[in-house]
């Protein structure tokens, strides 16, 4: 669930997100970028200030030597004697007392710190004369050669802290900036599907969401939007199709059976019973007709119980049940499992089984057999055949031939269209072959896997 106070918009989320992280990482480096620059100027100052006390310890020749020549970097420069007095000393340190009290021990000759007094903070180094020079020039008495620098003013206020913060600040919004302008480019396209969806109405669902380019994960949601509304558009369609053909179908039994009803009412000296018995029989054909729209609509969208179907031994029971008829003949080189609803398929072959009896003039012929990875039954008769302009339009719902209606005047059209539904369902294909003698019905459906 998101955040109470969390902005709504994801490019916002996502800037602010960023935003943070990028602040709190270069908080991190912000800090180690100010000590690394504190310890090196420290570093520096300390190098060039025992730089300036070495060399002048080493130029002193005399036990009360002149003012050293100093340069910009480091302009204070005294020599101290053991009770702290000021033997020599360059013009910046000229007149002032001792400039520290640093006093390095004998196995450590030089030292350095930062000394603050006085309002003004000096970077020190003191330095001890040698031994050997100090016994030469001042009768072994120890004398300390003190260098200093003012401190960086970097150092002595919080100016570096403060560049380094707005330094931090400024790369934090930067990085906000730049997040924000490359989600809101990122999503443009889904803004720009969003209102083209919100446009499309159940009336008219021609529209497509505008597709960008590349094979990106928006390329490939734009893509599969408009697949997705092309299968729904296709959808309505056929719902519409079906819906304007089950009106002109259902029209004539229900007129029909308003036709015998008012026969009756109107002419009571007609046989009552009979007009009853011609009104059941128009009220059963409707029965029959909605049942299987019914069943093409289950078929269709309903979900359908899975398992493991022997399509020989299927097709071997349904031939049983078809006594009655022509004889059936199935013929099985080896038994082929597909996955499925083993009442569907059942139905399936009954369907075409009883198509097969009614048009045959001596058997019907049932083959179960491999092709590829699919197990294929052929269904044939010795009839007049299907011409082949009309081997699509049989499978259409309510469409029926001529001797189809002549052999069965009371079918509805719906068996072969629900077939069908039943074979697309299952993954399979079911249409009409070439065949040299009557109609063959070829019915396609995927091998169960092993472990299916």
């Amino acid at each position: 669930m998101r955040p109470r106070f969390a902005p709504a918009s994801i490019r916002a989320r996502t800037a602010l997100a960023m935003t943070g992280v990028s602040l709190l990482v270069y908080a991190v480096i912000g800090i180690g970028v100010d000590t690394a620059v504190r310890d090196r100027i420290e570093r520096d100052a300390f190098r060039d200030t025992r730089r300036a006390a070495t060399l002048w310890i080493g130029t002193i020749r005399s036990p009360t030597p002149p003012p050293p020549l100093t340069g910009v970097r480091v302009p204070y420069l005294q020599l101290v004697d053991a009770s702290g007095s000021v033997v020599s000393a360059s013009r910046a340190a000229s007149g002032l007392p001792a400039l520290s009290t640093l006093k390095p021990p004998s196995g450590d000759q030089i030292q350095s710190r930062v000394q603050c007094g006085n309002g003004r903070c000096l970077v020190i180094t003191a330095s001890r004369v040698s031994p050997e020079k100090a016994a030469r020039l001042w009768n072994g008495q120890t004398h300390i050669v003190y260098a200093a620098l003012p401190r960086s003013p970097l150092l002595g206020t919080h100016r570096l802290e403060a560049l380094v913060a707005a330094g931090v600040l400024a790369a934090a919004l930067l990085t906000g900036w730049a997040t924000w302008a490359l989600v809101g480019r990122t999503l443009r396209p889904v803004e720009a599907m969003r209102t083209r969806i919100a446009e499309i109405t159940i009336s008219d669902l021609s529209l497509r969401v505008p597709q960008p380019s590349g094979d990106d994960e928006i390329a490939r949601l734009a893509r599969t939007a408009n697949q997705t509304l092309a299968r729904l558009q296709d959808a309505m369609e056929r719902q519409r199709r079906f819906g304007s053909m089950v009106s002109h179908e259902l029209r004539r039994p229900l007129t029909g059976l308003r036709t015998q009803l008012e026969e009756v009412l109107l002419f009571p000296e007609a046989d009552a019973r009979r007009g009853v018995e011609d009104a059941l029989a128009s009220a059963e054909r409707l029965q029959a007709i909605i049942d299987e729209m019914l069943m093409l609509t289950r078929v269709s969208t309903g979900p359908r119980a899975v398992e493991r179907v022997g399509l020989a031994a299927l097709a071997r029971e349904e031939a049983a049940r078809r006594g009655g008829g022509p004889p059936v003949r199935v013929s099985a080189d080896e038994e082929l499992a597909v996955t499925g609803n083993r009442v569907q398929l059942a139905g399936v072959l009954a369907n075409l089984l009883v198509n097969a009896q009614r048009h045959t003039r001596t058997d019907v012929r049932v083959t179960v057999r491999r092709a590829d990875d699919d197990a294929m039954v052929t269904v044939e008769d010795d009839g007049g055949g299907i011409a082949r302009a009309d081997r699509e339009r049989v499978f259409q719902p309510f469409t029926r031939l001529s001797e189809g209606r002549r052999r069965d005047p009371g079918g509805s059209g719906l068996g072969l269209a629900i077939c069908r539904a039943v074979a697309e369902t299952h993954n399979g294909a079911l249409h009409v072959e070439d065949s040299p003698r009557g109609a063959r019905f070829v019915l396609r459906l995927p091998l169960a896997s092993p472990d299916a």
